[in-house]
């Protein structure tokens, strides 16, 4: 049985507390440098312990390290990346809530969003909704949009409105739950 080469973890800025506390988590060589990727980008020591912790718990490797380094990159709170972790949103539609981020909408709406789609039920895509803040829908309405489940259909018929000079609270009358 080999030893793990930790020195990718010390060399990615991991402190040596932290990186005993990985072992005790039975990390594998695999996860090595998936931990590597999220620390270089500057996600905490502490948080990298627990997003392995939240892994481990389901019972998957953690292999999300891109996924989480595009996040921080992306200014995306640790706290938030964490929720997203625990709700098992960090898979595939990650980069969705980069994109999300990166067109400036907040950490809420973001987790929001992965809340519906982690439950299976109808949300706004991040595309839809960039376009909604973009014909100058505030925050608030875009969150309440998210929560009411509003379908990514209903975005065109929320453009046409906005075209036609409809105030957020218009459109929120409008839009009731779905």
């Amino acid at each position: 049985m080999q030893p793990l080469d930790t020195k990718p973890l010390d060399a990615a800025g991991v402190g040596y507390d932290s990186i005993k506390k990985l072992e005790a988590l039975d990390i594998t060589a695999e996860e090595v440098p998936e931990i590597g990727k999220m620390r270089s980008a500057g996600f905490s020591d502490e948080s990298c312990v627990a997003i392995v912790q939240i892994y481990h718990q389901r019972g998957k490797p953690f292999a999300a390290g891109e996924a989480v380094a595009g996040l921080v990159k992306a200014s995306l709170r640790e706290q938030t990346i964490l929720e997203l972790a625990r709700m098992d949103q960090l898979g595939l539609g990650a980069g969705e809530f980069e994109v999300m981020r990166l067109a400036g909408l907040s950490d809420t709406i973001i987790l929001e969003t992965a809340r519906h789609q982690a439950a299976g039920t109808p949300t706004l895509s991040g595309l839809s909704l960039g376009k909604l803040k973009n014909s100058g829908l505030r925050e608030t309405t875009l969150l309440e949009l998210v929560r009411r489940g509003i379908p990514d259909s209903a975005t065109d018929q929320i453009l046409a409105m906005r075209r036609h000079r409809a105030t957020d609270a218009e459109i929120l009358r409008k839009f009731k739950e779905s």
